[in-house]
């Protein structure tokens, strides 16, 4: 199974949904780095369950654990360990779908792949597992404050209701002041409801978060096969419940000329090379160009429905699977934070990488 992401800052989560707890040992990270605890304990505070009635109920603390790699509150350049322990497990409430599948959960995949799987929650393949990344990213996340990257990620859609506004013309950090992180307080009360709604039928809902990413320097990006917005793109899809990943002008560019969606060139104040227009969403030719990076990613409605579905069992038998536990009518909320984190990650990995033989 892969569990490790990353060429130079490197990470290898581990731990089960139900089990003990959920960690991520981290290998590259530049020495001398502030570790600001607060910090990296409130990005997984946005992550963590419980936060409203429109996510899960499950009760965690999420509280990290630095095990290693963290001497008089600066990185050493050794393995950084961090673990958050589980607490609020129901095992119990899983023992129905010991020998069942799921619709469209990992189940079935994980049983053929591997001859066997934790059903407590879905093991591995649980978004609990996102911690790790979020713990991660929050560190990745100082290494690029001291280069002056900031990312902000936002929800921009529920269902069918879409905010169209230009990522410019919002103040992203007043996503944080509702519980669906959406900048638009109107529309994140319509989206609000509409979760609500769902929930209250036992039923889920997809929707779409976007991210910006400013002050990343030119140059970041390893053609041919390493090409920054295609290692977004991994890093994004292997998020659970991703469905669809796009940056720039994405699937609209292709309504557009050339004449129109190119991004013309011109020099600033200051002598820096800049484009008028940003169709390319940052990256040009798999390498950023020093322009905003922004991409939207799809997530599907959640898997786990309070509603009765056709199944199999491990006999090949038809069954139907009942919905219980505690699960999330729609996953964007607080998916916000993992989007942020993949982002860090790669965008530090490719930092210390392009570093490695640039002047």
């Amino acid at each position: 199974m892969s569990s490790t992401y990353g060429k130079l800052f490197k990470i290898s989560t581990f731990g089960e949904s139900h089990g003990v707890g959920v960690g991520v040992i981290i290998d590259g990270c530049p020495s001398g780095i502030d570790f600001d605890s607060s910090f990296i304990q409130s990005e997984l505070d946005r992550r963590k369950p419980g936060q409203s009635r429109i996510t899960t109920q499950r009760r965690e603390a999420d509280e990290f654990e630095v095990l290693s790699g963290i001497f008089e509150g600066k990185t050493t350049g050794t393995p950084i360990s961090l673990i958050v322990r589980n607490g609020d497990q129901r095992s119990k409430d899983y023992s129905h779908i010991a020998q069942q599948f799921r619709p469209s959960h990992a189940d079935y995949t994980y049983t053929a792949k591997y001859g066997n799987r934790d059903y407590r929650g879905g093991g591995r393949s649980s978004a609990r597992e996102t911690i790790a990344r979020v713990a991660a990213g929050a560190i990745a996340k100082l290494v690029l404050k001291q280069f002056g990257v900031e990312i902000q990620s936002y929800v921009s859609q529920v269902g069918k209701l879409k905010l169209t506004t230009p990522y410019q013309q919002l103040n992203i950090a007043e996503a944080e002041e509702n519980a669906v992180r959406c900048p638009d307080q109107a529309m994140a009360q319509q989206m609000f409801d509409l979760i609500d709604e769902t929930r209250k039928k036992g039923d889920s809902i997809g929707g779409v978060v976007n991210c910006v990413i400013t002050g990343t320097p030119v140059g970041l990006g390893e053609p041919v096969f390493d090409k920054l917005h295609a290692e977004l793109g991994k890093a994004m899809l292997s998020i659970n419940a991703v469905k669809g990943f796009e940056y720039g002008s994405g699937f609209d560019g292709v309504e557009m000329y050339g004449s129109e969606h190119n991004d013309e060139m011109y020099v600033d104040e200051n002598g820096k090379v800049r484009t008028k227009t940003n169709y390319s969403g940052g990256i040009q030719g798999g390498i950023s160009n020093g322009e905003d990076i922004y991409f939207r990613v799809a997530f599907k409605p959640v898997a786990t429905i309070m509603q009765d579905q056709e199944s199999v069992d491990a006999e090949g038998n038809s069954v139907i699977v009942s919905g219980k536990g505690r699960h999330d009518p729609c996953v964007v909320p607080r998916a916000v934070p993992i989007v942020e984190a993949m982002a860090a990650l790669v965008l530090v990995d490719f930092y210390l990488r392009n570093k490695a033989y640039s002047k």
